[in-house]
């Protein structure tokens, strides 16, 4: 897979995603559900503990990611919902120490909800990937 950076700007740079990538020469493309702070069991995790659940809901992405032979760097979107974005963007640095050492910055969105589909679950994460 050939990735190439598009940034009219750079601002978006400093939080860590790139405005828009180009996506050359892929073989297979994987479309992730989103991801939240559960177990095994799908019983939520890290209740009021938005670092916490945005930790884990990384580490459920990277399973899911896995269990199609890729990892963090194979992911060329994310859409990411929380219940309070302040919080959640005091929490960032979670996606830089994970995405950084895969060299990759996909393109996101954020989105505040009002709540997600467990009323303990604050996070959500949401990915395209390919290789």
């Amino acid at each position: 897979m050939k990735r190439t950076a598009l940034n009219p700007w750079n601002w978006s740079l400093k939080l860590g995603y790139n405005q828009a990538e180009i996506i050359e020469q892929t073989k297979r493309q994987l479309i992730c559900a989103g991801q939240t702070s559960v177990d095994e069991n799908g019983a939520p995790q890290h209740v009021g503990d938005m670092r916490g659940q945005i930790a884990l809901a990384l580490a459920n992405l990277e399973s899911v990611l896995e269990g199609a032979e890729m990892g963090l760097a194979n992911v060329t979107r994310l859409t990411i919902y929380a219940t309070d974005v302040d919080e959640a963007l005091k929490n960032f640095d979670l996606l830089g120490m994970r995405f950084g050492p895969a060299g990759v910055a996909p393109p996101m969105t954020l989105l505040g909800v009002t709540r997600l589909a467990l009323p303990d679950l604050m996070f959500e994460i949401e990915a395209t990937a390919a290789d």
